[in-house]
């Protein structure tokens, strides 16, 4: 039964610092990872910045699971431009890619880091250029070079821009307190933007990532609210009677799929963010969950218990080519669309554990994906690369990111309590 008892948001926050800041922990990289050396950057003279750039570049590359960076005890010279890189030393070293670069003041409050990138057998320049942020940003700086980097060796597009959302769930003066934190995809500057005393469940982000919904139950009901990110204003815009929750953003930010109960049973509704207005999607005396858009926004996925338990359903926008996409389990449930529509990701039950799986729609072909037991709230990273979710590490809630076809991954436990409900944002740049 649903509890009606009024209770209290503790703090509605623009940006406050997160105490439970996320670490990193590679547990397994893939076996074909591509070596590469990121130099130390060199510094002007008497210049101490306030982040080690290179080292944050380092460690984004090894994160990704494609890169075995080499380590920097291991480096015959420290170059820090063309001119002094000797390919011979590095070639000796097994390196495929080599990236230099030098940090320095830029006037004012501004810093300015010049890097280029080598490929060693070719002995060639193949990517360089000077970029600057303000002083106190650097880690932005770093994130902006490691995209750079990825993308000129694998031609796709890096995701350490990117920013990831999750709820925290820990003890405060023997209360539960749950908030729901914004992060770097490395765990780091995370900040709360909401701090409650009740549940906050299945943050998503808008599609220009100035925005996430979320459910709430801090009136003691669920509630779907809006929050813009750079000024903290929350909107409430469904608190229907019974089930109101799972939004998903529309491609274009204009409405939200969501599941309510308003006229009786679970079903999924996409309302119009600007008037409000209601179109009900399915109509069927099951229960229908968890929706999410197609990237063309053509068709949407959903779960159903139609056929007797959990199972992934697709159907077109208006309605019609209602399609059974999940066989062989009697537990498939939380589906997401990669972003070019071709495969879907989902928790699947094999045997008695929960493991995030990845389907070719067109094909049917099923991969499981983890080698985690407990595993749920699969959430893609904006060019599909990589998949982050929530599962259960020594008997407490952590988040994992897994490459998309399994080959690596890594854990960002929480120093203090549990942490789960992620949320990968779109390209923010």
């Amino acid at each position: 039964m649903m509890r009606v008892i009024v209770t209290m948001v503790l703090a509605a926050c623009i940006a406050l610092p997160v105490h439970a800041e996320l670490m990193i922990r590679i547990t397994e990289g893939a076996d074909n990872a591509i070596p590469v050396a990121v130099v130390p950057f060199g510094k002007a003279d008497g210049f101490q910045p306030s982040e080690n750039i290179s080292q944050i570049v380092h460690e984004d590359l090894a994160m990704s699971g494609e890169f075995k960076p080499l380590a920097t005890e291991r480096m015959l010279s420290l170059p820090t431009n063309g001119d002094d890189v000797f390919y011979r030393d590095w070639r000796l070293l097994g390196q495929k890619y080599l990236l230099v670069g030098q940090v320095q003041p830029a006037g004012g409050d501004k810093v300015s880091a010049r890097y280029e990138l080598f490929d060693v057998n070719r002995e060639k320049r193949i990517m360089g250029e000077t970029a600057s942020v303000a002083a106190n940003n650097l880690r932005t700086l770093a994130h902006h070079i490691s995209d750079k980097v990825y993308e000129a060796i694998t031609g796709n597009k890096g995701v350490f821009s990117t920013r990831i959302a999750y709820v925290t769930l820990d003890m405060e003066n023997g209360k539960r307190i749950y908030r729901l934190n914004v992060s770097d995809v490395d765990g780091k500057r995370a900040s709360v933007r909401l701090k409650s005393s009740e549940p906050i469940l299945s943050p998503a982000w808008s599609p220009d990532g100035k925005k996430l919904a979320y459910v709430s139950f801090e009136t003691g009901r669920p509630a779907i609210y809006i929050q813009e990110l750079a000024n903290g204003k929350r909107t409430r815009i469904a608190q229907f009677p019974g089930l109101n929750s799972a939004p998903a953003w529309s491609p274009d930010g204009d409405s939200l799929l969501m599941t309510l109960s308003r006229d009786g049973n679970a079903e999924v509704y996409k309302m119009d963010v600007a008037s409000r207005k209601l179109t009900r999607m399915t109509d069927h005396w099951a229960i229908d969950t968890e929706p999410d858009w197609s990237p063309d926004g053509d068709s949407f996925l959903f779960t159903s218990d139609r056929s007797g338990g959990p199972q992934i359903y697709m159907m077109d926008a208006d309605g019609g080519d209602l399609r059974r996409l999940t066989f062989g389990s009697r537990y498939n449930a939380r589906p997401r669309f990669s972003p070019d529509g071709e495969h879907i990701f989902y928790v699947h039950q094999r045997d008695s554990y929960f493991h995030i799986a990845r389907m070719n729609i067109e094909s049917g072909e099923e991969t499981i994906l983890t080698r985690t037991k407990l595993d749920e709230s699969p959430s893609v990273a904006p060019n599909g690369r990589l998949l982050i979710y929530a599962t259960q590490e020594g008997g407490k809630s952590v988040l994992a990111v897994i490459s998309a076809d399994g080959g690596s991954n890594y854990i960002l436990p929480s120093r203090f309590g549990d942490v789960r409900e992620p949320a990968w944002s779109p390209f923010l740049n």
